[in-house]
Parts: structure tokens; C-alpha cells; sequence
């Protein structure tokens, strides 16, 4: 069987089991020490405007952040260090590069921790310099390898948003010819419809009916080309104070959906007002909720939860529906995507543009294994 990438970064740095029982053996000397380790490490990240820009949600979220690392560190020196490990430590790369984090803020940070645990090795293993020495070699191998894997994951998502970059360009190009030049033939479709209409004669059912489906389909393909058109342009944004709880009363009246499917939301009244443009807002919450009224069906629930962060609200959507697979979730936001018979994949594109021109954000956020369905995690900053 062919050597994993893993198996040859291991033997690379000479990761033997000697190293292993050595990280054991400090996992139960430092795991005491990790909560404090937290502290420093993100005291000092705060330090640095760029990296805590990165940060999602800011200062907001560090405490969650802190419990995160901890965890972290115990798998780091507690294992298994096998391919399970490999590819959890993946993922970090892979959110490094979607939100923006510079890799030399990586790197600094890392060394954060080889400096505590170092201090701590010195301390615990003063009067043992063999075993000191031993211990330091197995943590430096598993702190390489650390920054190997999450630069290795980090260039290979760099990479490919890169070709995706350049997909959309010519994405770009090619819609705002196209869209413009559909525009002249459906606007004739839409005159002569007008005329036939006004030339029916009184109780020809079978015409009205060809002429309003033709109607309805003219509709859609105007929707289609005009979502298509604000992919690609910068519509000018209103900034104006705006109250979600309107914004979502107007969206949700305009929606139908089977009766066996309700549509509620929690905490959005007590929100303050944010600044924006309440129209492409208006179309978030559209877009959003048409597709989990979709993913729900014929029965089932749609729940929007707010609440009020100190520097952003934050808006959680959840559906019953049967949520998105694995495969699907890395280009959910990604123009073309899309798993529906009769969709084109540009309402998540175009909800995820409108929220981050208002200095927003929009992921998907799995659900536990014991719930069903879909959530969506959306910020908007609140402006002093």
C-alpha cells in the first residue's frame, strides 16, 4: 500500500514511538497548565489588529476560542497521531483560508505555545536532562508537523479558490454579456404578450391559460437573469438604520408555503437597528427561506433565532428539511451550485455578496447528529 502524505511527514521528521510515550508523558504534565496557555495565546493574537480582524466575530468569540484550543492541545499531545488525527488537523488549514488568516500570524502563534510548553518542560524536567531533552525533540516534531499539515491543507485551498476566483471572472464576463442581450428579447415577448392578451376573446380558456403560463415563465426568466446581473455588478448600497423585524415581515409575506410547513422567528423585535440597505437585506432573507421552505417539503418547520452581540447581531436559520451532505457543503456558497432539479444555484451566491458589501457574514453550521436539517449562521456588524 502506497505511503500516506501523513506516514511520509512523520517519517520526514523522525516521529518514532520513543516520541510518542514522550508527549504522554507531557500531556499529563501540561494538561494542567492548557486553560492558562489559552489565555496567553489569544492575548497575544488580540495584540495584533490583523490577526484579530481574521477572527470571526472578533473579541466576541475568543471565549469560545480558548475551549477550542484546549482541545486542541490535548489531542496534540494525547493522539492518536493517526490518519483520523491527519485529517481533523486538515480542516484548521482549510478555515485559515476562509477567513483570510495570513500565514506568518500562523506561525508566530505557534511559537507562543513551543515557548510555554517549553517553560514547562524546563521546569518539570530540571533535574532529568535526558528525558528533558527527549521530551523537547518530540514536541518540536509534533509542532512541525502541526504547521506542515495546516500549510499543506492551506496551500491546497488557496489553490483551488484561486481557480474558482478565475472561474468567476469569466463567469462574470460572460453573464453581463449574455443578461443584456436576453433582456431585448423578453422585453418583445413581454410587449406582444400584452397585446395578445388584450385581443382574447371572451371565453377562451384554453388561450388565457397558454398566455398566463407564458407570463409566469417570462417572470422567472427576468428573476433569473436579474439575480445573474447582480452577481456581477455593484448595485450602489443604501446605509440607512434598518429594522430586521420589518425587513423579515416584508420578506416572509411574500413567500407561500404548503400548510403543513410553519415559519417563526424568536428575538427578532428586541434587535437594534443596524445600517443598510433594507432591500438587498430584504432579498437574504427571501432567498434563504424559499430554499429551506423547499428543503422542507410538504411538512416541517423554518425558525429564525437573533440575538444581540457587542459589536453585531447574529441570526441563526434553521430548517426540518434533510440538511446538506458533506460533499455539497465546501461549494454551497459557490454561483452554479446547486442540488435542485429546476434551480441555478445563484441564491446562496447572491445572499453571501449582499451580507459581506454590509460588512457581514454567512456558514453553514452542521447541526447535531441528533437533529435533522439545515442551519445557517449570518453577522451583521452594528455600526457606532
Amino acid at each position: 500500500m502506497a505511503e500516506t502524505l501523513f506516514e511520509e511527514l512523520k517519517r520526514y521528521v523522525g516521529f518514532s514511538p520513543e516520541d510518542t510515550q514522550a508527549l504522554l508523558a507531557l500531556h499529563s504534565v501540561t494538561r494542567e497548565h492548557f486553560a492558562r496557555i489559552a489565555e496567553v495565546f489569544y492575548a497575544r493574537i488580540l495584540e495584533h489588529e490583523g490577526a484579530r480582524k481574521a477572527l470571526e466575530g472578533g473579541e466576541s468569540q475568543v471565549g469560545h476560542l480558548k475551549g477550542t484550543l484546549q482541545v486542541w492541545m490535548d489531542q496534540l499531545l494525547r493522539g492518536p497521531w493517526d490518519e483520523a488525527y491527519y485529517e481533523l488537523r486538515c480542516r484548521i488549514g482549510r478555515i485559515h483560508v476562509r477567513i483570510a488568516l495570513p500565514q506568518h500570524y500562523m506561525f508566530g502563534a505557534m511559537n507562543v505555545l513551543r515557548q510555554e510548553f517549553n517553560a514547562i518542560i524546563d521546569s518539570h524536567y530540571r533535574e532529568r536532562p535526558a528525558e528533558l531533552n527527549a521530551v523537547r525533540r518530540a514536541l518540536g516534531k509534533i509542532l512541525d508537523l502541526e504547521l506542515a499539515i495546516m500549510l499543506h491543507t492551506y496551500r491546497e485551498d488557496l489553490l483551488a479558490q484561486q481557480a474558482r476566483n478565475e472561474r468567476l471572472s469569466t463567469f462574470g464576463q460572460l453573464v453581463g454579456s449574455i443578461g443584456h442581450e436576453l433582456r431585448n428579447p423578453l422585453g418583445v415577448i413581454e410587449t406582444s404578450l400584452f397585446i395578445l392578451k388584450g385581443r382574447l376573446q371572451p371565453g377562451d380558456e384554453r388561450t388565457a391559460k397558454h398566455l398566463e403560463r407564458i407570463g409566469e415563465q417570462v417572470t422567472i426568466a427576468n428573476r433569473i437573469v436579474s439575480d445573474l446581473l447582480d452577481m456581477i455588478r455593484d448595485r450602489p448600497l443604501k446605509s440607512e438604520p434598518v429594522r430586521l423585524a420589518d425587513v423579515w415581515l416584508s420578506a416572509t409575506m411574500t413567500l407561500q408555503r404548503p400548510p403543513g410547513v410553519s415559519l417563526s422567528e424568536r428575538g427578532l423585535s428586541e434587535l437594534p437597528l443596524v445600517q443598510g440597505d433594507a432591500n438587498q437585506l430584504r432579498q437574504v432573507f427571501v432567498n434563504l427561506v424559499e430554499n429551506a421552505i423547499q428543503a422542507v417539503g410538504e411538512a416541517g418547520s423554518v425558525e429564525l433565532t437573533a440575538r444581540a452581540l457587542p459589536d453585531a447581531v447574529e441570526l441563526i436559520l434553521e430548517d426540518s428539511g434533510p440538511g446538506v451532505s458533506d460533499t455539497i457543503r465546501r461549494r454551497l456558497f459557490e454561483p452554479l451550485m446547486t442540488t435542485k432539479a429546476r434551480g441555478i444555484g445563484l441564491g446562496l451566491p447572491l445572499v453571501k455578496r449582499i451580507l459581506e458589501r454590509h460588512g457581514g457574514s454567512i456558514a453553514y453550521v452542521p447541526r447535531p447528529q441528533t437533529s435533522a436539517g439545515a442551519r445557517f449562521l449570518l453577522r451583521l456588524p452594528l455600526h457606532s
